[in-house]
């Protein structure tokens, strides 16, 4: 799917810009805890500039005023939260993709904050916006260094007991093995391994067992992963997801027509609905994100964030390099630039 493409003035003068319905906020990096400031100038300004991660000299001009809902990803939204008010006043949706792990004795994650502090945190939002706008996200499931399937499952049913009164869903993956993930893995604990098969299972079984034990039942998906967990309850999930946009953008007739819900011709016979209304059902699969990975489910988005510039630091993460390239990227950034980097 090609998105809309307008022209709009930037600081080089007038240029041809990708106007996507929805913007990801970022896959790459922890936008809502580190580079808040940066987003909202942006936002004010009206686009912003993104590198192609496989080629530099490859930049493209990415509309923001027209964007209808961001995805936000983040480990730590706490020094963004003063920001949500102006974006829900300028007229966009939004959601947050929360992963709230319980990795701390291992020490896999030692830049975020504390474990008590992101519950809290995690709570905050959802009370300010909404259950439905805060998914829980658990990621990735990972044994060793002392982790089994049921100390893991212990850790988890931990978490949800407090948190599933302020979501609806939890999503999951199975740790992916790249080499620098292995890499830095292995020098942490060689013990750290993704789950075999046989775990998967157990794994898949105890979240079931767990999810509708806790104060609310909360729906299970996976995240990207190609095994098929439906026998336990667990749905293959669209991060960038088609019926939360279309609960969060009712009447908005380019959502509706991405999402294919209701053609637009039949918009004004449509009742008011709430931020929780849910008008009509699409007719038939969704478009999804081709340059994400086959299994994602995610529909079309356009994402703003650039690699080597997350802090936390996480041991098993995708998106850093190293830690020095991220001290290096970091240490260039400055006030009032188009891109991130």
């Amino acid at each position: 799917m090609q998105h809309p493409r307008r022209r709009i003035l930037t600081a080089a003068g007038e240029r041809e810009a990708v106007a996507p319905l929805i913007v990801s906020a970022s896959r790459a990096t922890d936008i809502p805890a580190f580079h808040g400031a940066w987003f909202m100038e942006r936002l004010r300004a009206g686009y912003c500039l993104r590198r192609n991660p496989c080629n530099s000299r490859q930049v493209s001009v990415i509309a923001l005023d027209s964007a209808r809902v961001f995805v936000f990803w983040s480990k730590n939204p706490r020094p963004f939260l003063p920001h949500l008010r102006e974006i829900a006043a300028r007229g966009h949706a939004f959601y947050f993709q929360f992963t709230l792990n319980d990795y701390e004795a291992e020490g896999l994650e030692p830049h975020v904050p504390p474990l008590a502090q992101r519950i809290e945190t995690f709570r905050r939002l959802a009370d300010m916006y909404g259950p439905e706008r805060v998914i829980w996200r658990f990621d990735p499931l990972l044994l060793g260094g002392g982790l089994d399937v049921p100390r893991l499952l212990d850790r988890i049913d931990a978490l949800g007991r407090r948190l599933a009164p302020h979501t609806e869903k939890l999503v999951f993956s199975f740790l992916d093995m790249y080499r620098k993930t292995q890499l830095a893995l292995r020098r942490h604990d060689p013990s750290l391994r993704a789950p075999d098969a046989a775990e998967m299972g157990q794994l898949a079984a105890g979240l079931r067992r767990l999810a509708d034990s806790w104060p609310h039942s909360l729906r299970l998906a996976s995240c990207a992963e190609d095994i098929g967990l439906e026998a336990f309850g667990i749905a293959h999930n669209a991060c960038v997801d088609g019926e939360l946009v279309r609960r969060l953008c009712p009447r908005d007739a380019d959502v509706l027509r991405l999402c294919g819900s209701v053609p637009p011709a039949q918009l004004s016979l449509l009742p008011l609905a709430g931020a929780c209304g849910t008008p009509g059902t699409p007719d038939g699969p969704l478009p999804r994100d081709s340059s994400q990975r086959t299994a994602c489910r995610c529909l079309p988005s356009r994402d703003i964030g650039e690699y080597s510039t997350c802090r936390h630091g996480c041991l098993y993460c995708y998106a850093n390099q190293s830690e020095a390239v991220v001290r290096a990227r970091l240490s260039g950034l400055r006030p009032g630039r188009e891109s991130l980097i």
